[in-house]
């Protein structure tokens, strides 16, 4: 027997009062739509419906456990600290050398944590380096420059190259994305003639440039950017260019803060890379010469100076690793997104 269909009309349920049971549960409906952020998707525009659909797969993601049993919870949970006490290591003894007189570095069979903590290495270190002709001050500023400006042009010129490589169809681009993707295989070492010909020829040789110009052609960063453009959808970039937005303005004010994380991990791969880097066969004025040379240096002194070499090691290690642990959340969204491990 067919059931028998019934028909409402919203206008004439419109201004029926509502029971106080009824208010009741439409009270408790909104506090739960407000407390879990569910909005009316029929009331927003394109791009308000974009983002908040991203914010809404984004909160699921956070939420969704893997079901294991509480024994599994706690074999992994021992295991993830086994492996977590392994990769500190280095780092605690780095962080206690550096504390440590030199009798207690010599000990054998070494230990980890100090027992006669002292300055002394600082103090040596500091006494070093104000015995250098060329100022401390000269060498801080010169690592900083080759690091702001080798990051901060790398991750224009990625996303800018990225970009078009993304989002445009264009006769060769797969064959530009496949020589970026190859040229990951390279190592540095192989590349080290060839790029020294080509600055030599260029006039770049013992200039700060033969640093800052090869950042700027990071290929794992281009990798990255287009990895994390892809993601975008196409339909949010055709409804900018329908609102009158030109290429420039979609690629800065839409690209640009929707692949945030893709960025912030460029910015945190370079900082590594162009802080350590001491200007190897490129720069051989002292003047221009970045910090890193100068603690190498100092700790080429010998079996004397290892306590000052492990305060270099501290001061060199922990502005990249904080960095780092501001910025990790960005990091692994980004692998995630690239496909990266």
């Amino acid at each position: 027997m067919a059931e028998d269909k019934i028909l409402v009309d919203d206008d004439q349920i419109a201004g029926v009062e509502l029971s106080k049971e009824e208010k009741k549960r439409l009270k408790r409906q909104a506090k739960k739509l407000k407390k879990f952020g569910i909005r009316d998707e029929s009331k927003m525009g394109k791009m308000e419906l974009f983002f908040y659909k991203m914010e809404k797969r984004r909160r699921i993601k956070r939420k969704k456990r893997v079901s294991r049993s509480l024994a599994g919870d706690i074999s992994l949970f021992i295991l993830l600290c086994l492996f977590g006490a392994f990769s500190a290591y280095p780092l605690v003894y780095s962080f206690c050398a550096a504390f440590k007189p030199l009798a207690e570095i010599f000990i054998y069979p070494p230990k980890l944590f100090f027992q006669n903590p002292t300055l002394d290495n600082f103090k040596d270190l500091s006494m070093l380096l104000e015995e250098s002709w060329v100022p401390f001050s000269r060498y801080f500023f010169n690592t900083i420059w080759i690091t702001f400006a080798g990051t901060v042009g790398h991750v224009i010129i990625a996303s800018m190259a990225a970009y078009p490589l993304a989002k445009h169809k264009f006769p060769g681009s797969t064959i530009i994305f496949s020589m970026v993707v190859y040229s990951l295989m390279f190592a540095a070492q192989v590349t080290a003639t060839p790029r020294y010909i080509i600055f030599s020829l260029a006039g770049l040789i013992d200039t700060q440039f033969a640093i800052i110009v090869p950042a700027f052609a990071y290929s794992l960063g281009l990798y990255l950017m287009k990895q994390f453009m892809n993601d975008i959808p196409t339909e949010l970039i055709e409804s900018a260019k329908i609102d009158g937005a030109n290429e420039f303005q979609i690629y800065w004010r839409i690209v640009m803060p929707l692949v945030k994380p893709a960025w912030l991990t460029l910015i945190i791969l370079l900082f590594q890379q162009l802080w350590n880097n001491d200007g190897g066969s490129f720069i051989y004025s002292e003047q221009l010469k970045p910090l890193s040379y100068s603690l190498h240096q100092i700790v080429a002194g010998g079996v004397a100076r290892t306590g000052t070499a492990s305060a270099v090691m501290l001061i060199m290690m922990i502005v990249p690793i904080s960095v780092f642990i501001l910025s990790q959340s960005q990091i692994i969204e980004t692998m995630a997104h690239s496909g990266m491990k």
